[in-house]
C-alpha cells in the first residue's frame, strides 16, 4: 500500500529509520535505526528513541550529520529510496542562525 493510501483519517507517515534511509541521510537502514535509538535527533522538538517514530509531512528533524547539526523540513514521504536528485526533493535543509 501506498504511503499516500493510508486509511483512517490520520496524515500519511513513515517510519523514521526508513525516512532516513530512503532520503539518503542515512547511508544503511540499520545506521538509521541506531541513530533513532541512541536518542541523538529531534521530531519536532521532541527527543526521538524509537526507529518506528512517524514522520509525516511537515515535520522538522534536527539531526547530528557529521561534525554539524542539520535541520531538514519534510516535504514529502518518499515511496522509495531512489537516486540523489528524487531523495533531495523529500526534505528541505534550514538553516541555522548563528
Amino acid at each position: 500500500m501506498s504511503v499516500a493510501a493510508m486509511p483512517g483519517g490520520h496524515a500519511p507517515s513513515l517510519r523514521i529509520d526508513k525516512y532516513l534511509w530512503f532520503v539518503r541521510l542515512a547511508k544503511s537502514r540499520s545506521i538509521a535505526q541506531a541513530m533513532a535509538e541512541r536518542g541523538i535527533m529531534r521530531l519536532n522538538g521532541r527527543r526521538v528513541e524509537r526507529a518506528h517514530s512517524p514522520v509525516r509531512v511537515g515535520d522538522l528533524l534536527t539531526l547530528a550529520h557529521g561534525d554539524r547539526i542539520r535541520v531538514v523540513r519534510v516535504l514529502r514521504l518518499p515511496d522509495r529510496r531512489g537516486p540523489a536528485t528524487e531523495a533531495q526533493g523529500c526534505y528541505e535543509e534550514l538553516e541555522l542562525g548563528r
